[in-house]
Formats: structure tokens, sequence, C-alpha cells
């Protein structure tokens, strides 16, 4: 995947997503237990008051009195961090627990109800925060009604380390279902991809011949592009057809005026006037293989398909109906029909192929590729040409003659359409153009070099 890629990008908001989720939970839950402590604490201190109030008395001579009954040994050891303080308001009386000490908890000067309980926070010994739960009192002695003020204080230390170890206790499990979450979350993405994943497969159907249009089973999101995909080959379809009707339109049209002008070569001829009979003959030909040729392109290109079947390859089932052509029986063909010719007549053809060896290609289209390459060396050759055939992963077809060769300055521009090199040699410079363009449509490869016989070599590699 890259920074381009949907798939990432939807990952990454995801792991985005998550992660402030979990943070976010995890702050709210470390602040939801830290406030569940803290009420629990100040149930805790409130028992411990009514313990305390529950136990308060006087002294025959009117002082308060409180006998410590509390069982938590923290009210014992000094700045512990649990205290308890009674003040009375009337008198100058004051109680405290040991684990205060010397120090004296300095409460808020407000008015207590009867009974009321009030909520502080207060620095405490040694630099303590404290909690301090405080509740007011009216004590009968005798005849008299004192005000007392009774307050417990808890270190808020021991919340802030609660608060801690929870967070430290959460963190693994939010971790843990961080990682199931982006594994779900990966797992949706991929499932909701799958539909884009299926378009990509189909057009690869399409380009492959395996397919001409695109199912209409997508989701609703996805089905208006599988719509659009195959109006597009729709259209494209139409002006292929219509391309190719042009192109037989415009043969078929030409073909007559082609007949005539032989005709009219044939008639002055005839007249004696057998200088200008050849050239309007030699036009008449040069015309029709023009024609011809491109009438060869178009079928060529019509079969573009399988272009992609061969660059990236198909499976057993789609191989089983690709076209085959027998190599050595197109190979002869074309050689016996070469050597009818006024070139061919006068070389010397060496054929090295095995038999039974068959090529991915249509054999009209084999036998066009294999004339044309072998109509050059016929062309250029001085005594000889041979062709070897070598069997692997490709078919390596190598047509050698002995004529003079290409110069190698000059080899990277052969295959291109109308390209002569010689004019002193009748042709039209579309042999090698159209073998580039036949190559091209079945994904095969086309070179030129430097023959071992010491002229030029054509080098084919088919599937």
């Amino acid at each position: 995947m890259t920074r381009r890629s949907l798939r990432f990008r939807l990952l990454l908001a995801a792991a985005l997503s998550i992660t402030l989720a979990l943070v976010a939970a995890g702050v709210g839950l470390t602040a939801l237990f830290e406030h569940h402590v803290t009420r629990r604490l100040e149930a805790q201190l409130d028992e411990t008051l009514g313990q305390i109030l529950g136990h308060l008395g006087t002294t025959p001579g009117g002082r308060l009195r409180f006998d410590p009954i509390l069982a938590d040994p923290r009210f014992q050891t000094p700045l512990s961090g649990l205290y308890w303080q009674i003040q009375d308001e009337d008198r100058p009386t004051l109680l405290r627990s040991r684990s205060l000490w010397d120090v004296v908890l300095d409460l808020p000067a407000d008015v207590l109800p009867d009974g009321a309980l009030h909520r502080h926070q207060l620095p405490g010994p040694a630099g303590q925060s404290l909690l301090v739960l405080e509740r007011g009192v009216l004590f009968q002695v005798g005849p008299d009604e004192r005000r007392v003020r009774v307050a417990v204080a808890l270190d808020r230390r021991e919340l802030a380390q609660a608060g801690r170890d929870f967070a430290a206790d959460i963190v693994p499990y939010l971790v843990l279902l961080g990682a199931v979450l982006c594994l779900a979350a990966w797992g949706q993405v991929r499932i909701g991809l799958a539909p884009l994943d299926a378009v990509r497969r189909g057009v690869r159907a399409i380009r492959s011949g395996e397919a001409q249009r695109l199912p209409a089973d997508y989701p609703d999101e996805v089905q208006p592009l599988a719509e659009e995909v195959n109006s597009l080959l729709d259209a494209q379809a139409q002006a292929i057809e219509r391309a190719r009707a042009w192109t037989a339109d415009l043969a078929h049209g030409l073909k007559t005026p082609l007949v005539v002008l032989a005709a009219d070569a044939e008639r002055l001829r005839d007249l004696g006037q057998t200088e200008l009979a050849d050239d309007l003959d030699g036009l008449a030909q040069t015309m029709r293989r023009r024609v011809d040729r491109e009438l060869i392109r178009a079928r060529v290109r019509a079969r573009a398909g399988a272009r992609a079947d061969a660059r990236e390859g198909v499976g057993p089932a789609r191989r089983a109906s690709e076209p085959r052509a027998d190599l050595p029986d197109t190979l002869s063909r074309v050689v016996r029909a070469l050597e009818r010719t006024p070139n061919g007549s006068r070389l010397h053809w060496e054929l090295d192929c095995p038999d039974r060896i068959s090529v991915a290609i249509l054999p009209e289209d084999l036998a066009e590729l294999l004339g044309n390459c072998l109509e050059n060396a016929s062309n250029w050759a001085s005594t000889r040409v041979r062709v070897r055939t070598e069997t692997g992963d490709r078919i390596r077809v190598q047509i050698e003659d002995d004529g003079p060769g290409v110069p190698d300055d000059d080899l990277k521009d052969l295959g291109q359409r109308g390209l002569r090199l010689d004019e002193r040699i009748q042709g039209s410079g579309l042999g090698l153009a159209i073998a580039q363009d036949i190559c091209d449509a079945y994904g095969g490869d086309l070179a030129f070099g430097r023959a071992d016989l010491g002229g030029f070599a054509v080098t084919l590699r088919l599937p």
C-alpha cells in the first residue's frame, strides 16, 4: 500500500479514530474510577464521623471527652495521611488524632447547621492536600447547648495513586482492544473495497477477451461505475466497428480504380508505350500493396485483447481456447511461395525448424508476420537465407541473410512505418512495421541485428 492507496487512507483514518477514542475512553474511565473511589472514601469518612460522634462525651467539668476506639491504625501513626479533629466553638477545646501530631487543621469559618455535612480541600501536614469531611452538631451539656465541629481528613495522594494504578492496569486492555478494533477495521475495509477489486478483475477479463461486459451484480454504490464502464465499452466497440467498416469501404473503393489503372497500363503497353505502362503498373501494385497492408493492420489492431493475455498471463482453460498456428507448416508454405518470386528463386533457403511447434497466433497473422520478414530477407540476400527456431518459454525464430546488412546506427529506426533505407530496392517500407504491429498485438518481441552470415537478422520471440 502507498499513500495514494484508498485502503491505506481508510486504515489510517480508522487507526487514528480508534486511538483517539481509546485515549478518550482511558481518560474518562480513569476520571470515573477516581470519582467512584472518592465517593467510597467519603462514605468511609462519613462513617468514621458517625463513630466519633457516637462516642463523644464530656467530663464532669463540662469539657469534651473522646475515647479513641477507631480501628484504623493510621490514626495513631504521625503524619499517616488519615486524621480526625474535634473543635468546641464555645470553649477553647480541641481534640485531635495522634496522627496530626502538633498540627491543627485550619477549618473554614463557615456556619454549619446542625447535622450538616461539608466537604473541603485543605492543606495538611508535610505539604499534603487533604480531603476533609466536616459535620457540625449541637452537643447538650446539662442545660447548655454547645456547638461542636468534627472533621475527618484523608490525604488526596491516595486518590491520585489509586487513579494511576487503575490507569496502569487498564492500559494493556485498551491496547488489546485497539488491536482488535484495528483488525476489525482492516477486515471491514477489505470487505468494503472487495467490489472495487471485482471491478478490476472484470476489466482485466474484458481486456484478455474472457468477457465482453462487466456483470450487473455489484453493490448499489459501485453499480453506477460498472454501468459507465459498460457504456464506454459499447461506445468503443461501435467506434471500432465503424473504423473497420470505413477501412473495408475504402479498400473496396480503391480496388476498382486500381483495376482500371492496371488495364490502362496494359493498353499502353500494347500501343508500344512500355515505359509509361511500367510506371503505371508499378504505381498500381504499390497502391494495392499499401491497401492490403492497411487492411491487415486494421485486423491485427482489432485483436488488442490478445496483447493483454500474453503480457499478464492466463490460466490453463484460457490458454486452451487461444488461437494456435502450426509454425513449421506456415513457414514451409511462405518459403514455397517466395521461391516462386524472382528474388526468392535465386536463393538457397535453409530451414531449421523442429516438427510439431505451435504458437499462440492466428494462422493468417503468423503467415503475414513470417511473410514480411522473409520477403525482406529475400530482397536483400545475396545467395542464402537461413531460418532457425528454438523452443522454450517462448518460441524464438531467427531469420538471417547474407546481404549487405544494416548499419548499427540505423537499426534503432527499423520498424518505423514507411521507412526505406535503400530506395533502389522495390518495396513500400511497411513490411517490418506491420511485423512489429503483429508482434505487439500478440505480446511478442521483434529485434533487429547483424546476422552470423554477415547480413541482416530479424529475431522473433512469440508466445
